[in-house]
This record gives structure tokens, sequence and C-alpha cells, in this order.
């Protein structure tokens, strides 16, 4: 006669195998992947379960997707660092987990003085049934309206406050990396428009505050 199961029991923390992480429901783990050729998955995870001896455990995870298993796949605004916060739930062993990871708010990450292997960011929520993100629109950037990605680098316009990316505005890295004040062609050329009014109205004020970065 078969053994009655023994009911599953719920665990506050588990000890990652061959490390001295622990985690807890709520934590961002890397997860190894079936093929070793590709980076280990990363997942929140919802709970944690053994069986009625304290073995064979298992964790309730709530998947992360990186842009390029999306549908519309990896664009040009992603982030190499970034994932979406997905619908897709699973259960899996917990030896398949590799370490702990961050995922941080858009707003930390860009914050943040070093990023490291295991900080990732979230700005998206993502309906992997119908391919569809929370929220469905963000900001957008320079002169080709695209939203921020912060792998690349912006230079901000000191007139309008707009963000610039250096190849958009026939502008080297290198170049922009050497600036102290830019103002965007928008804004020089109105300059240009207030210095020569201020030249044929010589009672009228010329503001020659700048903002800085």
């Amino acid at each position: 006669m078969a053994k009655p199961r023994l009911p599953r029991k719920t665990l506050d923390t588990y000890a990652i195998k061959g490390t001295n992480k622990i985690i807890k429901a709520g934590d961002c783990v890397l997860m190894r992947a079936a093929d070793s050729s590709k980076p280990p998955y990363v997942a929140k995870i919802e709970k944690i379960e053994s069986n009625g001896r304290g073995g064979n455990v298992q964790v309730g995870v709530r998947w992360y997707y990186r842009p390029e298993e999306s549908a519309g796949g990896r664009r040009q605004f992603h982030g190499a660092k970034e994932v979406f916060l997905s619908d897709h739930y699973d259960v899996q062993s917990a030896d398949t987990i590799e370490g702990k990871c961050t995922v941080h708010n858009f707003k930390s990450y860009i914050k943040l003085d070093a990023v490291g292997n295991e900080d990732f960011f979230c700005r998206f929520e993502y309906k992997s049934a119908t391919g569809s993100f929370n929220p469905d629109r963000v900001a957008v950037y320079c002169k080709c309206e695209m939203p921020y990605n912060p792998d690349d680098l912006m230079i901000q316009c000191e007139g309008c406050n707009d963000w610039f990316h250096p190849p958009c505005i026939n502008m080297t890295v290198e170049d922009a990396k050497r600036l102290e004040n830019f103002f965007c062609q928008a804004c020089a050329s109105h300059g240009e428009k207030k210095a020569d009014d201020a030249q044929r109205q010589p009672e009228a004020k010329v503001d020659n505050k700048r903002r800085r970065r």
C-alpha cells in the first residue's frame, strides 16, 4: 500500500545551495536555464515550499522577461539590463536557483553609481498572452522621439531641458563628453533672435542666466 503524501509545508526562507545567500518570498533570483548557452532567467519568488520531511524544496515564481523574449523583441531604447515583470507564474525546483539579484525600479537604477552583474531594472509589466505592456507609453526624448535608454549617453539642453543623443544632433560621443554647456538648435536659434531684438530695442531686458545640467 502506497504511503500517503504528506502535505507541503510553506517555508519562510531558503538557503541557496552552494552559497551563503538566504532568500524569502518577494526576493528576486537568477535561475539556471535548461540551455547552458543562455543567461540565467530572472524571477521573483512568490512562495517557498517543501514536502513534509523538509526536502524537495520548490519555489513558486513570477518570471521577468527579457526584451528579446517578448513580442516585438528587443528595441533600440531597451537597456541591456532591462526586464519586464510578466503575468507568467510557474513552480520550479529550488535547485535551479543560482543566486540572488536585484530588480530596481527605473528611477533607482539610473541613480546607481555602478551597475553589477546582479542589477536589473524594470519599467514595464508584460502580459505574455497578449504581448501588451503596462504602461503602454512612456516619456520620449530627443529628435528621434525614443524613450530613455540608460546605456546611451544623452546631453540636456539648458534652454528647453530636453535630452538628446549626440548622433541625432550630428555630434560624436567624445565631443558631447567635453561639453560644458549645450543648447539645442531650436533654443540656440531662439537665443540668436532674442539677441538681435535686444540690439534693435536697447531698453528691452536680456536674460543672461543659464540653467546648468
